[in-house]
């Protein structure tokens, strides 16, 4: 996909703080991506939302995909914090299945890109995406060389298995609601359910203790 040529700020708007207004954008970005999906989302909205001129929006981040490629980017480093080296899996499904408390709109960004999905030419994020996930199938797959887990499982299908259980508060709210007769967004109900995913986790050895 073409991307547009940058476009120079007004000579005021640089001399604001580049950090900050960048910050500004990303988080507008993540509220309007999550409330309208990738195709939906109005550079316009996130502008007017972020207080900043559009043209902005194009001088830092090349228009609405590299914008889309930044926020993967931010995602990336949240990642860093949640699966920081020697996790146990099951702690990281915890961790994962928690972010909705953290962060809503992240999770429903990614809910989001999952039901626009139409091959990869329609998702941005899709090669990084697919190689920070790389990381889990191989975890799952020592925990089988190991003797953890039958020969007969997928790797790569149980870290899809497991990756929607950890966003079912977000993605499936109303079996929860239906099912389990909770508030799928309360925190008491979010608790109990990531120490559940955890315990998963755990049953299907995936934790190396």
């Amino acid at each position: 996909m073409p991307t547009k040529p940058r476009r120079s700020p007004k000579p005021q708007e640089r001399q604001r703080d580049p950090d900050r207004t960048r910050r500004l954008i990303l988080d507008a970005a993540t509220v309007e991506f999550a409330a309208h999906g990738y195709a939906g989302a109005r550079l316009s909205a996130i502008a007017a939302r972020a207080g900043v001129n559009q043209q902005l929006i194009s001088y830092y981040f090349e228009g609405k995909e590299g914008l889309y490629r930044a926020l993967g980017e931010r995602w990336r480093e949240r990642q860093s914090e949640l699966a920081t080296p020697g996790t146990p899996l099951p702690e990281q499904l915890r961790r994962y299945a928690l972010e909705v408390l953290h962060d809503p709109d992240g999770v429903r960004l990614l809910a989001w890109s999952g039901l626009e999905y139409e091959g990869p030419r329609t998702d941005p994020d899709q090669a990084p995406r697919a190689e920070r996930l790389r990381g889990y199938v191989d975890e799952v797959r020592a925990r089988q060389a190991a003797g953890l887990l039958p020969d007969e499982v997928d790797p790569a299908c149980l870290t899809v298995m497991l990756m929607a259980a950890a966003m079912a508060t977000t993605t499936l709210p109303h079996v929860v609601e239906g099912v389990c007769g909770a508030d799928p967004r309360s925190p008491e109900f979010v608790r109990h359910y990531a120490d559940q995913v955890a315990l998963l986790g755990r049953l299907l050895g995936l934790d190396p203790g």
